[in-house]
């Protein structure tokens, strides 16, 4: 989700000024407090008088968020889901390669005009390939090639692997004429980068 905000935080028997930082799966609390709060386990999520109040079957938090609070639960009672995080349309030209989720590449064909999981179709408006070592970037330069102008390939690989870094995965798509626009925690264990052509080059 990607929201980030300081703002004091009470939970227990201690209070402390920590950035609090919402991501896809789960809340951080850094700092002292050093909470991390799974999404799944809240059982209420309440913003009253500027105050964001959470509970859990572990414990209970109030984070001082102001007129952002609100936002806040918003976000967390209404999650976008991936397809909406990384912009899917009906009617688009889309190749998955090497994704290992099933059940989001069923999303893509039923959202699709045009799709493929064994090769890259031409003029793909979006491109999806899963890496899970950096040997696999290899295949970048070739995908490029099937791209529509303004299309986008995301790449897909594990997070905190040494056999594959985001460094790696940048340098990929850079190397191959693009540019990284966007990142998203695709899920717990992986991360996807967005990589697009250069505006003058489409």
């Amino acid at each position: 989700m990607g929201r980030e905000l300081w703002c004091t935080v009470h939970s227990g028997s201690k209070s402390a000024t920590a950035k609090v930082l919402l991501e896809t799966n789960e809340i951080i609390v850094r700092g002292d407090l050093g909470l991390k709060i799974p999404l799944a386990s809240l059982n209420s999520v309440v913003a009253r008088d500027g105050e964001l109040r959470l509970k859990w079957p572990q414990g209970s938090a109030v984070l001082e968020m102001g007129d952002q609070a609100e936002k806040w639960a918003h976000k967390i009672l209404h999650p976008k889901s991936m397809l909406q995080k990384i912009g899917i349309k009906p009617g688009l030209v889309i190749s998955a390669l090497a994704l290992a989720d099933g059940g989001f590449v069923e999303d893509l064909r039923a959202q699709s005009k045009s799709f493929s999981d064994t090769q890259a179709l031409k003029d793909s408006d979006l491109i999806f390939l899963g890496a899970n070592k950096v040997g696999e970037l290899t295949r970048v330069k070739e995908l490029v090639t099937s791209l529509a102008g303004a299309g986008a390939l995301w790449i897909v690989y594990p997070k905190g692997k040494q056999q594959i870094t985001e460094l790696q995965v940048i340098y990929a798509g850079r190397k191959a004429g693009l540019v990284d626009v966007k990142v998203v925690s695709f899920s717990a264990s992986h991360t996807a980068l967005k990589f697009v052509r250069p505006m003058a080059k489409r």
